[in-house]
């Protein structure tokens, strides 16, 4: 019977967050050419790198976020409120703690660095930087403490609420930068400040929502703060965070590396790729994510066949993605032309070892993420995290060499190859967990 409200959950998450992010795909493709007629090519490619770079700052929570929805998926399948509750107010009240040093960190590098140089930009070009980053570290600051109402949700295994926060920020992020394309304001203040505020306006309209009418036994005070819970958050959340950071590494460092080793112009054909690409593994991930929560609430109750059943599932979503990347970059040349050269009106032109080497790096990250889900329903990372930290290690120097060879296609190459190692040890580990063969490190 528990099995079957688990599964009925999860199968509604789904269906909802398709419907949410079948709008945010439409969002995010109506943002690419305002956000290109707004800033044009070099503008737009500082742009992204800068966001990537931001991702840094939204990722700093020392894994706070997803030890609380570990933490608080297993105390609710205890029937634990207290103790939930007391999750809920010691991460709240850690991520400010935690927020206020990061951002002042954040204002004396911006402040001590030079980002011209670090960015390749031209100053005269962009001459406000500093101001631009400062602001949006701002506002990204701000979104960094309140988004942990989405971890909430997930916790709760109601990841389609968080997704609808998410495209919530997403459009109104779409709504200002048209308010700026209608002006006919050609500004990169402006458009970071769209792109930084808008989560965050969402983020401070769903806590009444969340807390004062949704889950009032779950709302933050400072009675329920506990030392206790915030070691058993850190505890699981340092383990999270590790993973996290190393992925970043990974993902930002592209962006930075390509602006810095070439222009900042060229971020623009590899952004475009990605972003095609990744509408298989933003599909993956409407699909997997919910198992998470799930998973971690089945492994709490021992309900190993529904976890078996679940993982035969995702294999078969896997290899209809895998089919779809082969399409993908079979008619991508037609699709980039409509959607590059006619929808945003830009003669951008992507390669085909581009192409192709982002497929390739796609389906890798997807089958590694078929297993990793479980792996972090369960909370045994241990090995996730040293080849996460191997992956991150190994791509800087293979991806310097590469690109002296073949430009900004053997970034991703590289990108590819330090990620093929941590896929395959995530399937192992799990059949092993799942058999009962696991030891040692395979089960920590």
């Amino acid at each position: 019977m528990e099995s079957n409200h688990r599964t009925s959950l999860l199968k509604k998450n789904i269906y909802f967050s398709f419907a949410l992010k079948g709008w945010s795909g439409a969002v995010q493709l109506l943002l690419v050419p305002l956000t290109l007629f707004c800033l044009g090519n070099y503008e737009n490619g500082i742009w992204m790198t800068i966001s990537s770079l931001l991702l840094w700052v939204d990722h700093l929570d020392i894994g706070l976020g997803n030890g609380l929805r570990n933490k608080l998926a297993s105390q609710l399948a205890q029937g634990d409120i207290k103790k939930a509750r007391e999750s809920v107010s010691s991460t709240f009240f850690m991520l400010i703690l935690v927020m206020i040093p990061l951002a002042l960190l954040c204002i004396v590098f911006i402040n001590t660095l030079d980002f011209y140089a670090l960015l390749n930009i031209d100053k005269t070009v962009i001459p406000r930087l500093n101001d631009i980053l400062m602001l949006s570290v701002a506002c990204v600051s701000g979104t960094f403490i309140f988004k942990f109402i989405g971890n909430i949700y997930l916790g709760l295994q109601l990841p389609a609420v968080n997704n609808a926060l998410v495209v919530c920020g997403q459009t109104l992020t779409l709504i200002l930068i048209y308010l700026l394309k209608i002006a006919d304001i050609h500004s990169l203040m402006l458009v970071a400040i769209a792109y930084t505020l808008a989560p965050l306006l969402v983020y401070l309209c769903a806590w009444p929502i969340t807390f004062n009418v949704r889950y009032p036994h779950l709302k933050p005070s400072i009675a329920y703060f506990n030392k206790n819970a915030v070691f058993e958050l850190f505890n699981i959340g340092i383990k999270f965070f590790i993973l996290q950071i190393a992925g970043l590494i990974l993902f930002t460092s592209s962006n930075v590396m390509i602006s810095h080793f070439f222009s900042p112009e060229m971020v623009t054909p590899y952004q475009i790729a990605y972003r095609y690409f990744s509408f298989t593994m933003m599909i993956f991930t409407i699909i997997a994510m919910p198992f998470w929560s799930a998973t971690t609430d089945a492994y709490e109750k021992k309900d190993y066949v529904w976890i078996a059943k679940s993982i035969r599932s995702l294999q078969k979503i896997l290899l209809l993605l895998a089919v779809c990347l082969i399409l993908m970059v079979i008619f991508s040349k037609p699709i980039y032309y409509i959607w590059v050269n006619i929808w945003v009106g830009n003669d951008v032109v992507i390669p085909l070892s581009i192409t192709i080497c982002m497929a390739f790096y796609m389906m890798i990250i997807i089958s590694s993420l078929c297993y990793s889900y479980f792996l972090n329903g369960f909370g045994i990372l241990r090995l996730q995290i040293i080849f996460s930290l191997m992956a991150a290690v190994v791509y800087f120097p293979l991806a310097w060499l590469l690109s002296r060879w073949l430009d900004v296609t053997g970034m991703l190459l590289a990108l590819c190859l330090v990620n093929i190692p941590g896929a395959v040890v995530n399937m192992l580990q799990f059949h092993k967990i799942m058999n009962g063969t696991g030891k040692g490190i395979w089960i920590k």
